[in-house]
């Protein structure tokens, strides 16, 4: 059978799919450890510098956690079978390095959102950065439509992200929106017919990556930490990640490639 989770590697971008196309990719336990997986290798791969996740098919990014294997390890309704469902039982925490909740890294991310989001689908894009979404596709955070909470980020990105009002209608009435209302709400980046849903995604992944790879992240970094603090916690917060960054080779080619008008040359940690 195939795996749950593809993972792609297109020179320093990598592409992820949840693969369970005839499930309309909901997260199953093996796609969540192989999720937790990924994201622990990717953090330290500094040949990779911006990541794409999408799902199978053309009918749904994904319909979020599968209500008959994982939803219930994770409430503990019924033991584990198998070995995903074994190893995901052994550590719920994986749910949460799945869905970048505690992500300790700072890699542009991008959701190439190819068809409908529901649940913990919708909730997942929130940890994206970028996103790009079909214009046939609907979204929507259902969670307490079936009598749970959004627990899988939402409820404490949203009103970081979009304002108030939008994120209390998607959090409380539990109803699908459209691509075009996703996008009036600031949710989303980019509506595209179908068909261009992944190519314009990696179109932003390749100009994304023209940065050099340190700056990318210490520029998410200030953003993610400093998000809600104080205006003296954030400012202290990008003194330290631009002097981190300035250490840098990258920053010293940035400024030569402008002067000896060239396109520059960015190694990463490669060289410091």
């Amino acid at each position: 059978m195939a795996p749950h989770l593809l993972v792609e590697r297109r020179d320093n971008i990598a592409i992820v799919t949840f693969n369970r196309p005839e499930k309309r990719n909901a997260f199953s336990p093996e796609m969540m450890v192989r999720m937790a997986d990924f994201w622990r290798e990717v953090a330290t791969d500094d040949a990779i510098r911006v990541i794409v996740v999408t799902g199978a098919g053309d009918k749904a990014f994904s319909s979020g956690g599968d209500l008959g294997t994982l939803i219930p390890l994770m409430m503990r309704t019924r033991p584990p079978v198998g070995e995903w469902e074994e190893r995901f039982a052994a550590n719920l925490k994986q749910f949460n390095d799945g869905m970048l909740r505690h992500a300790n890294f700072f890699k542009p991310v991008i959701a190439a959102i190819n068809g409908s989001a529901y649940a913990g689908g919708a909730e997942f894009i929130s940890a994206t950065d970028l996103r790009v979404m079909s214009s046939e596709a609907k979204l929507g955070i259902t969670e307490v439509r079936l009598g749970l909470i959004a627990s899988g980020g939402s409820a404490s990105r949203l009103a970081r992200q979009i304002s108030w009002c939008n994120a209390m209608e998607l959090l409380l009435l539990g109803e699908p929106i459209t691509a075009q209302r996703a996008l009036e709400m600031g949710l989303v980046n980019r509506v595209v017919p179908p068909e261009e849903v992944l190519p314009t995604a990696l179109d932003l992944a390749r100009r994304v990556a023209l940065g050099a790879p340190v700056a990318l992240e210490k520029m998410k970094e200030v953003v993610v930490r400093s998000n809600g603090r104080p205006f003296e916690e954030a400012f202290a917060i990008e003194v330290a990640c631009t002097k981190e960054n300035s250490k840098m080779d990258d920053a010293k080619e940035g400024a030569r490639a402008f002067l000896e008008k060239r396109p520059p040359v960015f190694r990463g940690r490669a060289a410091k």
